[in-house]
């Protein structure tokens, strides 16, 4: 690619950058004779110069800023069409970690590569040499300089890690059709969940369909195979920048499994769904399947035997199935047989429709257990950790919350029926009318609070402009410090409370754990805590060590309001670059520039907004819980339907 060739844009990218809908892009091409015309692309996805939109942008007085990462991601799309997109974004990995093991290196030889130097080593050389540990060769022929100039800029003001996260973001949007990534709060869940089971004090955790490496962020030790040689690449780039020693192969994992022999510690896995060219007839006498060879139609139950033979005796599997697996007829024996061997310890629906959660232990030679644990957590995730703790220490005792443990020759029947929305716990009359009176008392007082709930706010005849400054000044002046958390942390069980970004996003008290290190942020209240997705609190109070995917803003209260920052933060002005664009850019939110006390006024106002927004979480979830126990209540003969209202 020639450095002068021009950076495009497509109409959503313009709408991201302006703050608009893409309605709005598609007026100003209709309106104005002056916008700029298409430079490629389609008649219906047409490309625009990048250059051309901001200077149009500009002369017609709107709002148009691009942020360095944004600049490299579009250099990016314009350097290859979308189907070597992920290829040329593991070349800028290899080359990100090249930058993370040798920063001296770039300054003292890529350069001088950069410039035609005929005495200095190729930058090819130069990366291979810092990266042998990545999948495959990593291929590095990038060609473009004001590309890799571009990146070694956003790695030198963010940091390798961060940036790569960024465009490994902007790939997986770009790709989301294509690629299937879990959830951020379930890999944490499962994280967890087999973190807390290694009690020796650790050991591989592997991840046979590991995707772009979400549920190896966590792992000591991470094994993984990918059947996408890009993606494999993206995974160790992502956990070699951690710090973490990754091992990560490609190739697909039933059909040739690059790591035959290999026991790991514990497994999770979220496999594919519903792929049925997963290899039947070429795997028919697999020594794998201890429990049945898998039918045609049913290649979750391959994986599910697939992970048990990668995992040592005594060892956990937490392994992501499609609802429908717990019930499907064809896959009713191999059910059973997992059954049988103690194999499958617990079924967790963690959403209406899927997908579940199947925890399993590979036989040890041990007594099975005659219990099986359901849990229903469609509605809370954090009821399944208590769960499964009770589960563990005692299996024949009942679980809390909305789970149960069903006997286990109760499910060898006919189906083998494992839907934990099956086996929902049966109430005594006396326990469901406690569980609704509480339910409907609660959801009126919730719910009485609203109509006063917001704060006094009046409305302008014209709009108020406001002088600004930027977060990065607000630093520079001693106003606001920015802090995260160490790279590496022991998540799981500890002693150590931890705020995770799922606490910060609810308003809910710390749920994590952690042991002791002196590089943890520990919180303070008046702190200013933000998720990557956009959630913004003012800690309240301190004892808790901040988690990873949060950033914390810890202002000087005598100059700076904390409510008053978080609010425009959270606000549609900063959500330009901070988090649509991601926080790589939030330095350059814009915050007005007030008197304390008139910030102090608008942070009140902020706060009420913030509370009520809590009381309509809470009303909602009691109003839902409200409709089950009606639903509940009426088709198992504890309700009846009546002329007067309750």
């Amino acid at each position: 690619m020639e450095e002068s060739q021009e950076i495009t844009v497509n109409a959503g990218d313009i709408a991201r950058f302006a703050d608009v809908g893409r309605a709005a892009v598609s007026n100003w091409r209709r309106r104005h004779e002056d916008f700029p015309q298409p430079v490629g692309g389609t008649a219906s996805s047409p490309l625009f110069s990048l250059s051309e939109v901001t200077a149009w942008l500009r002369g017609n007085g709107k709002s148009f800023e691009v942020s360095l990462g944004d600049l490299v991601w579009q250099r990016m799309r314009t350097t290859v069409d979308d189907l070597r997109l992920g290829e040329l974004v593991g070349r800028v990995g290899a080359f990100l970690l090249f930058l993370h093991r040798d920063p001296g290196g770039w300054r003292e030889h890529g350069t001088r590569s950069l410039s035609g130097d005929p005495g200095a080593r190729p930058l090819a050389e130069l990366v291979a040499d810092a990266t042998p540990d990545l999948p495959g060769p990593p291929g590095f022929r990038l060609e473009d300089r004001t590309l890799i100039r571009l990146v070694a800029r956003l790695a030198a003001e963010n940091g390798p890690l961060a940036a790569f996260e960024f465009l490994c973001a902007r790939y997986v949007e770009a790709h989301s059709r294509q690629l299937s990534v879990t959830r951020d709060d379930v890999a944490a869940l499962m994280a967890r969940l087999t973190g807390g089971h290694l009690r020796d004090g650790g050991g591989p955790v592997l991840d046979p369909a590991c995707g772009v490496g979400t549920l190896l962020l966590h792992a000591a030790a991470p094994l993984g195979q990918e059947l996408s040689e890009t993606n494999a690449l993206l995974t160790a780039v992502r956990l070699l920048l951690r710090g973490t020693r990754a091992r990560i192969v490609a190739g697909d994992s039933l059909r040739e499994d690059g790591l035959a022999g290999e026991l790991a510690a514990a497994v999770v896995c979220d496999p594919p769904f519903n792929e049925r060219a997963w290899g039947y007839e070429d795997l028919a006498g697999d020594p794998r399947w201890e429990y049945g060879l898998p039918p045609r139609g049913e290649p979750e139950l391959a994986w599910v035997q697939h992970c048990l033979a990668h995992v040592r005796p005594g060892g956990l599997v937490a392994i992501l199935m499609p609802a429908a697996a717990a019930s499907r007829r064809p896959g009713k024996r191999i059910r059973g047989n997992l059954l049988r061997a103690g194999a499958l310890r617990a079924v967790i629906a963690l959403a209406p429709g899927g997908p579940d959660l199947w925890l399993l232990r590979r036989p040890d030679g041990g007594r099975p257990p005659s219990q099986l644990l359901m849990v229903d957590a469609s509605e809370d995730l954090s009821i399944v950790e208590s769960a499964w703790r009770a589960y563990t220490a005692d299996p024949e005792a009942e679980p809390p919350g909305e789970s149960r443990t069903v006997r286990i020759i109760d499910l060898l029947d006919d189906e083998v029926d494992l839907a934990p929305g099956r086996h929902r716990p049966q109430q005594g009359g006396m326990d469901f009318a406690r569980d609704l009176t509480g339910a409907l008392d609660r959801f009126r007082e919730v719910s009485a609070a609203l109509p006063d709930a917001p704060p006094a706010l009046e409305t302008l005849a014209e709009r108020q402009e406001l002088p600004t400054t930027t977060v990065g000044e607000l630093v520079r002046a001693g106003l606001v410090t920015i802090l995260q958390a160490p790279p590496k942390m022991t998540a799981g069980s500890g002693p150590v409370p931890v705020l995770t970004a799922e606490d910060a996003a609810a308003g809910a008290e710390p749920s994590g754990g952690t042991v002791f290190d002196p590089a943890l942020v520990m919180v303070r209240p008046d702190d200013v805590v933000a998720t990557a997705l956009g959630a913004v609190r003012v800690v309240e109070h301190s004892g808790a060590a901040l988690g990873p995917q949060l950033t914390l803003y810890r202002v000087d209260p005598e100059r700076l309001d904390p409510h008053f920052l978080a609010g425009f933060l959270r606000s549609a002005e900063a959500s330009r670059v901070h988090p649509s664009s991601s926080r790589l850019d939030v330095r350059r939110a814009r915050v007005p520039v007030l008197p304390v006390a008139e910030q102090r006024r608008y942070g009140a106002a902020f706060r009420e907004l913030t509370a009520l927004e809590d009381r309509l979480r809470e009303t909602a979830a009691l109003g839902e819980t409200l409709i089950r126990l009606g639903f509940d209540g009426l088709v198992d003969g504890h309700l009846r339907p009546c002329d007067q209202r309750v």
